[in-house]
């Protein structure tokens, strides 16, 4: 199961914020996270905050969910009390597997984000789908509503490779559900893919991108696989059933995508993702990635409101209860410190192809660019201009690099 929720302070019942961060919401943009906790079955690898039937043992309800978020969302247009209402720019509905709800429900939830704030009127809304759960209708009974942005969780066109990932549909299915949603209307299309799984093969990969391509999508996401304790692929590995991810493998798997994508005309604007275009960004993850204010929906979900950072409870039948007796679902919740903010900027902000200025950096942190500079890890353009960029050399030790920039 999914890891424990952070410590905190309590979130109040009516989920009422500190008039500060009332006052600075939206000042970096707002967006709007919906999470769908539910899943036909779960894939080995997973440990999201999500359940498929068996695990929730009837309690939850997937069809009174739309339902539960929208008294949230109430909740939440009260909790802002009489700041001036937000315009949402992103809406992002994640999972779990969004569309196993009713492609309606998905429909009433967006209508009830615009009628509490607005929609900006070039807003991007997105929702998660996992391949085998949209048809054609389905698909543009989303568009009609509004929904702009679909991401397609292919993972690999490979079957043994899906096999072992324990994915449910068929290696074609995914880039059929892309063009079905670009015949929809749907602006822009996304498909994920995840390198590294054991038994793959670089001619595996190189099939997947290879379809990818052919799909004719604009935007295209690509982890390496990281095996979390708790999930049925970590107990297979400690059993010896199948090899542990290799870092070298991961690494030429992420060279070849860089290569294929920018062949096809992909740039890279964050580490682990794509884009034919600027307008193909994920404009909701950049929200995350810049630090802006967003609304977390659902059980376990996060948000950030004017550097007040809070969570929900975890579980579908739990979340549900406290909405029908008017609380709020907010668990805990913390504020930001200064320290924790900058933090969280430079661990964010340097995955981007913009980087980040040098001047936000202390001492230690300008030393520490300037070794990864001579290193080869940093663009020394970028660098001569005043700016913290990877090169892709640096894309593979990113993490290695934003320890250098830290205190």
């Amino acid at each position: 199961m999914p890891g424990v929720l952070p410590e905190g302070e309590p979130v109040p019942r009516d989920g009422a914020l500190p008039a500060a961060a009332r006052r600075a919401v939206g000042e970096r943009g707002f967006g709007v996270y919906v999470h769908v906790p539910f899943c036909a079955s779960r894939c080995g690898y997973c440990d999201f905050n999500t359940y498929t039937a068996a695990e929730l043992g009837g309690g939850g309800s997937r069809e009174t969910y739309a339902d539960t978020v929208l008294a949230e969302l109430a909740l939440a247009g009260r909790a802002l009390g009489d700041s001036p209402p937000p315009r949402v720019d992103t809406v992002f509905v994640g999972g779990g597997t969004p569309t196993l709800l009713p492609a309606d429900d998905l429909a009433r939830i967006l209508d009830g984000i615009d009628r509490t704030w607005g929609l900006a009127a070039d807003a991007e809304v997105t929702t998660e789908a996992n391949p085998e759960t949209v048809t054609p209708e389905s698909l543009r009974t989303l568009r009609a509503a509004g929904y702009t942005r679909i991401s397609l969780g292919m993972q690999s066109a490979a079957p043994g490779v899906l096999a072992i990932l324990d994915r449910q549909h068929s290696a074609g299915r995914a880039t059929a559900a892309a063009l079905e949603a670009r015949d929809a209307g749907f602006d822009h299309v996304n498909l994920d893919l995840i390198y590294g799984t054991p038994g793959e093969s670089a001619e595996d990969f190189a099939a997947s991108l290879d379809q990818v391509v052919a799909a004719g999508v604009d935007h295209v996401s690509a982890y390496a696989l990281i095996v979390e304790d708790g999930t049925r692929l970590a107990a297979r590995m400690r059993r010896g059933e199948l090899p542990y991810p290799s870092d070298d493998v991961a690494a030429d798997r992420y060279l070849a995508a860089e290569a294929a994508l920018a062949t096809a005309g992909f740039s890279w604007y964050e580490v682990s993702n794509w884009a034919r275009s600027d307008a193909a960004r994920c404009r909701h993850n950049l929200l995350y990635w810049a630090g802006a204010d967003w609304w977390g929906l659902g059980p376990g979900a996060h948000s950030h409101v004017g550097g007040v950072r809070w969570w929900n409870v975890k579980h579908p039948t739990a979340y549900a209860q406290r909405l029908a007796a008017g609380e709020s679902p907010g668990l805990a919740r913390e504020l930001l410190t200064p320290d924790e903010a900058h933090m969280e900027d430079v661990m964010l902000r340097l995955r981007l192809a913009d980087g980040l200025p040098l001047s936000g950096l202390d001492e230690a942190g300008r030393a520490g660019a300037e070794r990864a500079r001579v290193d080869g890890l940093l663009d020394a353009g970028a660098y001569a201009a005043g700016r913290a960029v990877l090169t892709l050399r640096g894309r593979l030790l990113a993490d290695a690099v934003v320890r250098d920039l830290l205190p």
